[in-house]
Order: structure tokens, then C-alpha cells, then sequence
């Protein structure tokens, strides 16, 4: 049940033929029926188009649809990729019911859900910056922990009043300082230094 009381519609997508084959087709027929699914469970390891790519399209297709992704595997790599995918959370396969049913609710409610040793195999890849807030400046920190929080540079800028190539800029410039390379590890080491919590609740959108 989500927050409301209403039931949270679900669809899981495994290495099964007809989900392999069609899982779009499935969605726009759900969709045409209005009942189209709030979460997707997500295999990655899917043929021929695997979990990854199939979140993609759907996360292009369906922006108010959220995935979690479920694998057998946790490297770091693999979840970096599943979340710059728009990915809202990464279980791994031996999670229990309960582990599940929370990472399902937290994604319908908008927020980020990652196992937890994934969370820290996955930040503890990223660089150990010492003194960051000397590197930083104030605005930075600040679109950092928006950053954080999934915030896309269109909303970045209007949140802050200031122009969405200026948001840009903050972002690129943040990344040099730190030595990352992509939004979702500028996400984590938010996180990590505690600019904002895990939980903090996301927007899917990406820029």
C-alpha cells in the first residue's frame, strides 16, 4: 500500500520470454486499460535487451513509472549504471519480502533505495576528498546537495534563481573539483559527506 492507503501496482520483469520480448508492449496495454503499474522490479540480467537499457526506455517512455532494479550482482559499476539509467533503487536478489516491499514503497513515494552494502560498495569507489568545503564554494555545496536530492538543472536553477547554463557550469565544475564523472557519484558523495540523506526524496529527471 503506498502512503494514501492506495495499492501500489507492480510489474515484474524477469529473464522470462514474454517479458524479454515485449515488456513495452506490455506496459502500453496496461496503460490503455488504466491500469498502467506504479514500479517495475527489474532484471538486469535479461536477453536480448538487458535490464538496463529496457529501464531506459522505459524511464523515456514513462517518466512516472519507477524501477527497481534487482540483480544477483552488486558491482559498483553495474549500479552507477542502473541509476544514470533513472533507476530508483538496486536490491540484490537474496533481499527478503520485507526489503522488497520497502524498496517498492520508497520508489513509489519518489525517493532513492539502495541495499545497503551495495550504498557503501558503491561510495566507498568514489574518491576520499578531504576539506571539500575549502574547494567548494557556498553555491556549489549547494547545488551539490540538489544534486543530491535528483534534482535536475532546470529545476536546480529555478530553485536557486539562477540560469539553467549556469546550473551547468556549477555541475561541471564540481565534478573537476572532485575528480568524479557523473551525476550519480556527485549524488553518492553528497550522501556520503552528508549533504543530504539517501532517502531524501527524488525527481527522476536527469540534465
Amino acid at each position: 500500500m503506498g502512503a494514501n492507503g492506495d495499492p501500489i501496482r507492480v510489474v515484474v520483469a524477469d529473464d522470462h520470454a514474454v517479458v524479454r520480448g515485449g515488456l513495452l508492449d506490455l506496459l502500453a496495454r496496461l496503460d490503455s486499460e488504466g491500469v498502467r503499474p506504479d514500479v517495475i522490479l527489474m532484471d538486469l540480467q535479461m536477453r536480448p535487451v538487458d535490464g538496463i537499457e529496457s529501464t531506459r526506455r522505459v524511464r523515456a517512455r514513462y517518466d512516472d513509472v519507477e524501477v527497481v532494479a534487482l540483480t544477483s550482482f552488486g558491482e559498483p559499476e553495474l549500479v552507477q549504471r542502473a541509476l544514470e539509467a533513472g533507476a530508483s533503487g538496486y536490491l540484490l536478489k537474496d533481499a527478503d519480502a520485507d526489503e522488497v516491499a520497502t524498496a517498492i514503497r520508497a520508489a513509489h513515494r519518489g525517493e532513492l533505495q539502495l541495499d545497503a552494502a551495495v550504498a557503501r560498495r558503491l561510495m566507498s569507489t568514489l574518491q576520499e576528498s578531504s576539506g571539500y568545503s575549502a574547494e567548494l564554494t557556498a553555491r556549489e555545496l549547494e547545488v551539490a546537495a540538489l544534486i543530491g536530492e535528483g534534482k535536475a538543472n532546470k529545476e536546480i536553477a529555478l530553485q536557486l534563481d539562477i540560469g539553467e547554463r549556469t546550473a551547468r557550469t556549477h555541475v561541471s565544475n564540481i565534478l573537476r573539483k572532485l575528480g568524479l564523472t557523473s551525476r550519480t557519484q556527485l549524488a553518492l558523495w553528497a550522501v556520503r559527506e552528508q549533504l543530504v540523506s539517501i532517502d531524501t526524496p527524488r525527481n527522476s529527471a536527469a540534465g
